[in-house]
C-alpha cells in the first residue's frame, strides 16, 4: 500500500516549488508598475486597445511604439504571429460633436412675432411689389392662429416658412442636428477624427499604409475599477461560503480550513503561472479570468469533499485505528475516481485550447491549470494537512495515539 501520508513532506515541497516562483512574479506586478508580472487587459486597467496590420509585414512593435511616443502617448505594442499589432495605450476618446442648440426656441415666439419676422425677412429679400402679397399672406396666415385659443404653434410656423423665401431660424438647428456622429469604437473602420485619427495619419506617414483594423476598443477607468471590485468580492465571498459550508457539513473546523488552504493553493498556482507567462510571453488576464477562477475553486472543493467524506465514513467504520492510516486508506479508495474524473475534463479542455480559437484560449488555459492543480491539492495537500493538524491537536491536548499505523514486528524463528 502506497503511503501518501507518510511522504507528505515531499508533496508539500513540490507545492512550494510551484507556488513560491509564482508568488515572486505576482509581487513583481506592483513593484514594477505592471511592466513585469501579471499583465491585465483594459477590462481591469482602462485604456484603449487597437489591433491593426500594416501592408509592410516587416514593421516592428518598437517602431509603432516610437510613433506613439513621438505623439505624446505611452503604448505597449505586441506583434502577433498573424502580423497584427496589439497596441495598448491610455484611454483615447474620439471627437465628440458639439452639442447642437435645441430647436424648441424657434417655436416659442407667438404668432405675431413670427409674422413680423417673416415680413421683415421678405421685405429685405425683395423690395418689389411682388413681395407685398407674400408679406400680407404671412401676416394673415399668422394672425388667424394667434386669435384662436389653440396653443399649438404649427399653423403659424408652416405659413411663414412657405411664404418667406429667406431661410427661417429653425434651419440652423436642423442642420446642426444632422451632423455626422463620431465613429464608434470596437469597429473595423479606421478612425478619421480626434486623436485616433491623428495617430492613423502619423503611423501611415512613418510606417506605410495600414492594411486592416481588427478592433478598436476604449474602456474608462471607472468601468475597470468596478470590475476589479466585483471580482474580488466574488472570490472572497465564494471562499468564505465554502469554508462555512464544509465546517457545518463535517461538524469540524479542521475540514473547512484545510479545504480553504487547498483552494488558496490552487488560486496561487493559476495566478502565479499567469504572472510568469505574462512576464515572458505577455499573456494577459481578461474579464473571463474571474469566471475561470470561480470554476477552479468549485472543482477543487468538489474533489476535496469527496476525499473528506470517505475519511468520515472510514473513521466511523474503523474506530480506534490511527487517524493517519484512515486518511491514507481513504485517499487510495478515491484516488482512481478523482484521477479519471479530472482526466476526462482535461481532455475536453485540451481540445478547446487547441481548436477553440484565440478568443477563449486564455480562459481555457486558466481552467486547465486550475483543474490539474485542484486534483493535486485535494489528494496531496488537503488530506495530509488534515493529518498534520490532527496530530498537533493530539500533542497539545495530551491525547495518546500515533499518526502512523504500528509496524508489524518480526518474530524470531
Amino acid at each position: 500500500m502506497f503511503d501518501i501520508i507518510g511522504k507528505r513532506r515531499w508533496f508539500f515541497l513540490l507545492s512550494g516549488l510551484v507556488t513560491i516562483p509564482g508568488l515572486i512574479f505576482i509581487l513583481l506586478t506592483p513593484l514594477t508598475g505592471g511592466k513585469e508580472g501579471l499583465q491585465f487587459t483594459i477590462d481591469y486597467t482602462g485604456g484603449t486597445t487597437w489591433q491593426i496590420r500594416f501592408q509592410n509585414d516587416d514593421v516592428t512593435a518598437d517602431q509603432v511604439a516610437n510613433v506613439f511616443h513621438a505623439n505624446g502617448l505611452q503604448a505597449v505594442v505586441v506583434k502577433q504571429g498573424n502580423h497584427f499589432m496589439d497596441i495598448k495605450t491610455e484611454p483615447i476618446g474620439l471627437t465628440v460633436s458639439a452639442p447642437s442648440p435645441t430647436p424648441v426656441a424657434t417655436l416659442a415666439p407667438t404668432a405675431s412675432a413670427s409674422a413680423s419676422a417673416s415680413a421683415a425677412a421678405s421685405a429685405s429679400a425683395s423690395p418689389s411689389a411682388s413681395a407685398q402679397p407674400s408679406t400680407s399672406a404671412a401676416a394673415s396666415g399668422s394672425a388667424g392662429p394667434s386669435a384662436s385659443p389653440s396653443p399649438s404653434p404649427s399653423p403659424s410656423a408652416s405659413p411663414s416658412a412657405t411664404a418667406s423665401p429667406a431661410p427661417s431660424g429653425s434651419a440652423a438647428p436642423s442642420a446642426s442636428a444632422s451632423a455626422s456622429p463620431p465613429v464608434a469604437t470596437g469597429n473595423t473602420q479606421l478612425p478619421r477624427d480626434g486623436k485616433m485619427g491623428e495617430m492613423v495619419v502619423a503611423l501611415q506617414n512613418a510606417l506605410g499604409p495600414i492594411a486592416e483594423q481588427a478592433s478598436l476598443t476604449t474602456i474608462g477607468p471607472v468601468v475597470s475599477a468596478d470590475l476589479i471590485n466585483q471580482a474580488l468580492i466574488l472570490i472572497v465571498v465564494g471562499a468564505i461560503g465554502i469554508l462555512l459550508w464544509i465546517t457545518y457539513r463535517f461538524q469540524d473546523v479542521k475540514f473547512g480550513v484545510t479545504a480553504l488552504v487547498a483552494l488558496v493553493h490552487d488560486v496561487i498556482v493559476v495566478v502565479g503561472i499567469f504572472a510568469i507567462l505574462g512576464t515572458l510571453f505577455h499573456v494577459e488576464i481578461d474579464a473571463l479570468f474571474v469566471t475561470a477562477m470561480l470554476t477552479v475553486i468549485g472543482f477543487s472543493v468538489h474533489d476535496t469533499i469527496v476525499v473528506f467524506d470517505r475519511i468520515r465514513e472510514n473513521r466511523a467504520r474503523h474506530a480506534g485505528e490511527p487517524f493517519a492510516e484512515i486518511v491514507n486508506h481513504s485517499i487510495l479508495q478515491t484516488f482512481a475516481r478523482s484521477i479519471m474524473t479530472s482526466f476526462t475534463v482535461v481532455l475536453t479542455l485540451l481540445s478547446l485550447y487547441l481548436f477553440g480559437g484565440s478568443a477563449i484560449r486564455n480562459f481555457v488555459l486558466a481552467l486547465l491549470i486550475g483543474i490539474i492543480s485542484g486534483t493535486y491539492s485535494s489528494i496531496f495537500n488537503a488530506s495530509p494537512l488534515l493529518v498534520v493538524w490532527h496530530n498537533w491537536e493530539d500533542r497539545r491536548l495530551g491525547r495518546t495515539g500515533s499518526s502512523r499505523a504500528p509496524r508489524p514486528r518480526r518474530v524470531a524463528s
